[in-house]
């Protein structure tokens, strides 16, 4: 019995039978059993044997009643020892808990419950995430949870407090990184309370709080607004919050939350492919990137704090300049351009309003700057064709200075440019004051980079500044202003390759005109095949394509320009000197040099691209250079004054180029080593030589070190290894069993082999690696500056034969076309007064059509002046040829003034300056213009433009009203040309009467033509037509829309009613006539 009491005893739960104590006094806890007896058989209600409850998931003493409150010394004793709160919170079974409660103590309970859920859920409990996340944070000093006040006792005040502290202590162990974290943590601060220089952690969405890196990001983000970061973290280029939706919506890739942050992701090496993507989509993308180093954070002062990022490139569609030899160009013919306008009113209401507009089109990945300063009507038609021409990806605004009618017109072409690249716009706040942008012109021309060119010696940067109008300046220091911000300011520096967008040298073809006759693209799908570029394009070089496209969309007016390049055509054509061969061909193995000599001047070059461009200099330099000075005329066999020119600047590259090609080591510049590359390293960069220098004498020492390994390890035969990336590494077989020294580091440890490093090694290495790295940011300094010398140097000389060289790349495109079959080459006809003013065509072709279409296209003869009418009136049935046949003309017009020959037996014509069409009918509601309204607007602005030296096409004039108005139009309309512009003009017409009326009026001035055709009648009555396409003399009153209709496939019973309908207007209209005659 007394055995079985003993047991009893060992389990009650009492204050005073709990386990032996030590002779010190501290309890024996696991250590000892009690030697007190244990009874088995007793029962009793009393609290010594009262059974026990089970254990506790916590043994707080905050979870317990107030009457359970733990009444021995040890606890009280420990609770003051701040640093070891863990200790308090320990299973201990001398810590009393009593079974029987009143209900008093059932009400204390609850409510303690209640506070400890509360505690425990505060933050993370998902009803309570989003508006109560401030629960989550340990309560200050002083807050009452349970709002009971004084009922609490105070030394269950204390038991919270140190259950708060406890809680924080222990809030690291969440983590994913679990134990290790933990550890990492630091611990709280003594004392109840938190102290004011302790941070508060914010607490993210996801009920966790934010970590340094998302902080990093918040920062950025905040710092840099309206832009698409792409932070690079490792090989991974992350995309974060709205940031990671555009990237999922644009590049097609999956947005998640991660923590606090959504976030989505690409891998490294994909950056330009997506970075493309995202610009020709209009976006601002910043590059994201660390600006410290490992090897010089170790030892710095916040070596243990994050590595600091910046955005270090900065890129629109505009303002990237990509490789030399991309092949995912968004478009290979031109270069995408930025664009700055600014307008000044010049008075007028409605339809009599005008403006004044300064543009500047800058492209910066080729260096070309076009401006101009224009008067503007109130539909913005002068603006809209520059910018057809132009075709900008981005425009540089003003936030409020541009008019209704202006920001209608920019709307609408960024809307309907049927491009696959979207237009972006950027806008700025403030338009500066002339002196503001003359200061900050006459600060980037004259500061130190500038004084090196000789343009600023001469006086010429300036000059051309000062030469400008007001507006033009304003806006060109918003451009560079703009620009500075991409570091491609630089595109800027040379004020002689500027050029103004109209110039007395050559006619501008308006953006009716381009549309029209289809001169850049096709007007089905928007694509180059099918166009006038299409057909005349045979470039070998992309710079000279994009020269090209300039040529074709600007034709020459000035004879003497003219002549030179038919002329160096033909000759090309018929001239068999090797040196054209030779020319030819070094042309073809061109990389796109004008791009290349813009990546050095903005430092964006690298060095493989560097020795690509040096060796292509040097290509050009040397293929027609002789050695001797005797055969130094290169251009002895040529006559053309263009050729001539080209042969006799490319041998001036020479000395320069080899200069350069002296100054590097192709082989290392080929690998990349910026700090190898050069020959004369010790001259020219020391500081880079010496930092190498170092480097070799650290390499050194690893090797006298290697000699002290041998003999500490006793192994003579040991060499270096290299293992998982690192070197210098000390390999050891486990069967060797030699005594390794204790403060090696050991690297790694298999089943065979122990790898090592020394201390010694260690300390060496990591100065090798801060060496390698100062030595790397040294060496690309030098490299930059190397740049900077040949933009300083030779750029000019540079720039002027890339032009050469693409002109000469564009005559032989245009040799090549009039190579063809079927191609003659033009005749220029001189005006003087009172003599022949003609364009005569014979047996001319459409370029487009008989290139796309394998029947062949039938010929048409046309001839306007010369003993001639100089306005033509066609008329014929529907599909039977007219637009084509008015199209070959103004297309064999175009083409004869590029410089080329076109698809004809003869062709004879005086310089036309223009080339107005008016042609096809469509609607533009965005502008708030009907089909009639935009066919009378486009009527209207060729009645101004026009001049008697001009090409006008109308086409069916007049057909978006009713018949009588539609008349009236189309006939007041031909008679104003005739009699007042007096121009050469192509009429297109179903409207007989006019036709008839303006022969009679203007008899040698207005002639009437008509397209070929056959009729026969069945035995139904219906009429079978057949189309002749043939442009013959004379007028035709009917237009078979019917038989047009029945091409189409319109039901036969609808056709028998129209054609009983046409029947019985026509005798109406017929009779009406012959009652007012």
């Amino acid at each position: 019995m007394s055995t079985q009491a003993t047991l009893s005893s060992y389990f009650s739960q009492g204050t005073s039978s709990g386990p032996s104590s030590t002779p010190n006094g501290k309890t024996g806890g696991r250590g000892k059993r009690g030697s007190t007896p244990i009874d088995l058989t007793v029962e009793s209600d009393d609290e010594r044997s009262s059974p026990p409850r089970k254990r506790q998931r916590t043994t707080s003493g905050f979870f317990r009643s107030k009457q359970s409150a733990p009444s021995s010394p040890e606890p009280a004793t420990r609770a003051a020892n701040s640093a070891r709160h863990a200790e308090q919170w320990r299973f201990d079974p001398a810590s009393p808990t009593k079974s029987s409660r009143s209900v008093d103590d059932e009400e204390m309970q609850r409510s303690v419950h209640e506070r400890a859920k509360r505690i425990l859920l505060g933050g993370d409990n998902i009803f309570n995430r989003r508006n109560h996340s401030d629960d989550a944070r340990p309560p200050p000093e002083g807050d009452n949870l349970t709002g009971d006040g004084d009922s609490q006792s105070e030394e269950e005040n204390d038991a919270e407090k140190k259950f708060g502290e406890l809680m924080e202590m222990f809030s690291g162990a969440g983590t994913k990184k679990g134990r290790a974290t933990a550890k990492k943590a630091k611990p709280p601060a003594a004392g109840p309370s938190r102290t004011r220089s302790q941070k508060v952690e914010e607490i993210g969405p996801s009920g966790q709080t934010y970590t340094p890196f998302e902080l990093q990001v918040r920062e950025l983000k905040a710092k840099h607004p309206g832009m698409v970061l792409m932070i690079q973290s490792g090989y991974k280029m992350l995309f974060f919050e709205e940031d990671a939706k555009i990237a999922a919506k644009e590049l097609g890739m999956v947005c998640f939350p991660k923590r606090n942050l959504l976030t989505a992701m690409i891998p490294l090496h994909r950056r330009d492919v997506h970075l493309k993507k995202l610009l020709s989509q209009g976006y601002k993308v910043g590059i994201v990137e660390q600006t410290e180093t490992a090897a010089l954070k170790k030892v710095s002062d916040n070596r243990n704090e994050l590595f600091a990022r910046e955005v270090t490139h900065l890129y629109t569609a505009a303002t990237y300049v990509d490789d030399m030899n991309t092949t995912d160009e968004m478009d290979p013919n031109s270069a995408p351009p930025l664009m700055c306008l600014l307008e000044e009113p010049r008075g007028g209401m409605g339809t009599d309003e005008r403006v004044l507009i300064a543009m500047v089109s800058i492209s910066p990945s080729t260096g070309d700057v076009v401006w101009d300063e224009f008067e503007d009507n109130h539909m913005r038609t002068e603006l809209e064709t520059r910018m057809v021409h132009t075709k900008p990806f981005e425009l540089l605004l003003p936030a409020k200075k541009l008019s209704t009618a202006t920001e209608k017109m920019i709307k609408y072409f960024t809307e309907h440019s049927h491009t696959e690249h979207r237009v972006r716009i950027e806008r700025f706040s403030k338009q500066m004051a002339y002196t503001d942008a003359f200061a900050l012109l006459s600060k980037f021309y004259t500061e130190k980079h500038a004084m090196a060119s000789e343009s600023f010696r001469n006086g010429d940067l300036m000059a051309a500044v000062t030469d400008f109008s007001k507006l033009v300046v304003i806006t060109l220091a918003h451009s560079l202003k703009y620009l500075t911000a991409f570091n491609v300011a630089d595109a800027l520096r040379e004020t002689r390759f500027f050029a103004k967008f109209t110039e007395r040298t050559h006619m501008l073809l308006n953006a009716n005109t381009l549309t029209n006759l289809e001169i850049y693209r096709n007007d089905t799908d928007y694509t180059t095949k099918g166009s006038l570029m299409w057909i005349l394009d045979r470039t070998s070089t992309k710079f000279g394509a994009r020269l090209l496209r300039s040529w074709v969309g600007k034709p020459l007016i000035d004879p003497c320009a003219l002549r030179e390049r038919t002329e160096a055509v033909e000759e090309i054509l018929l001239n068999r000197s090797p040196k054209l061969t030779q020319l030819r061909e070094l042309l073809r193995r061109l990389p796109d040099l004008a791009r290349g000599l813009c990546r050095i001047q903005y430092g964006k070059c690298t060095p493989q691209e560097l020795v690509t461009l040096l060796k292509a200099f040097h290509r050009v330099a040397t293929t027609f250079a002789y050695p001797h000075a005797s055969q130094a005329s290169q251009s002895a066999s040529l006559k053309s004054k263009l050729l001539v020119g080209l042969m006799d600047a490319l041998p001036k590259l020479k000395d320069p180029v080899k200069e350069l090609c002296e100054t590097i080591i192709f082989k290392e510049a080929e690998a990349g080593r910026e700090d190898t590359m050069w020959m004369d390293v010790e001259d020219r960069y020391p500081t880079v030589d010496s930092l190498m220098v170092a480097i070799s004498v650290v390499e050194s020492n690893l090797q006298e070190e290697l000699k002290r390994i041998r003999k500490a390890i006793k192994k003579p035969a040991l060499k270096y290894t290299e293992w998982n990336g690192e070197e210098y590494v000390v390999e050891i077989d486990k069967s060797e069993r030699r005594d390794i020294p204790p403060t090696w580091t050991l690297l790694s440890s298999t089943k065979y082999k122990r790898r090592y490093h020394t201390p010694e090694v260690r300390t060496m290495l990591q100065e090798r690696a801060q060496h390698k790295e100062a030595l790397s940011a040294e060496a690309h300094k030098a490299f930059l500056s190397f740049l900077n010398e040949i933009v300083d140097k030779h750029y000019a000389l540079l720039r002027d034969a890339v032009n050469k060289l693409a002109v000469t790349d564009c005559l032989f495109s245009l040799a090549q076309v009039a190579a063809q079959e079927g191609y003659c080459r033009p005749e220029f006809v001189e005006r003087k007064e009172g003599g022949e003013d003609v364009l005569e065509i014979v047996m001319g072709r459409h370029p487009m059509i008989e290139a796309l279409r394998t029947d062949p296209f039938v010929p048409n003869s046309l001839k306007m002046g010369g003993g001639d009418s100089r306005h033509k009136i066609i008329t014929g049935p529907n599909m039977g040829g007219k637009s084509s046949a008015v199209r070959m003309t103004a297309l064999c017009a175009i083409m004869a003034q590029v410089g080329s020959y076109v698809p004809a037996q003869s062709m004879r014509l005086s310089l036309l300056d223009g080339v107005l069409t008016r042609m096809g009918a469509s609607d533009e509601l965005s502008r708030g213009r009907s089909t009639f309204m935009v066919e009378m607007q486009e009527t209207s602005d060729i009645l101004q433009m026009a001049t008697p030296k001009t090409l006008v096409v109308l086409d069916e004039l007049g057909r978006g009203t009713s018949t009588f108005d539609g008349m009236a139009i189309a006939g007041a309309v031909l008679q104003h040309l005739v009699q007042e512009v007096k121009c050469k003009t192509l009429f297109i017409t179903h409207y007989p009467q006019v036709a008839t009326d303006l022969e009679r009026m203007f008899p040698s001035d207005v002639g009437n033509m008509h397209m070929g055709f056959t009729e026969e009648t069945r035995i139904d009555g219906t009429r079978e037509v057949t189309f002749m396409y043939r442009l013959e003399r004379g007028l035709v009153t009917e237009s078979f829309g019917v038989e047009c209709a029945r091409l189409a496939g319109l039901p036969e019973s609808v056709l028998q009613v129209a054609t009983g309908k046409a029947a019985s207007m026509r005798q109406v209209i017929t009779e009406r006539l012959r009652r007012t005659k």
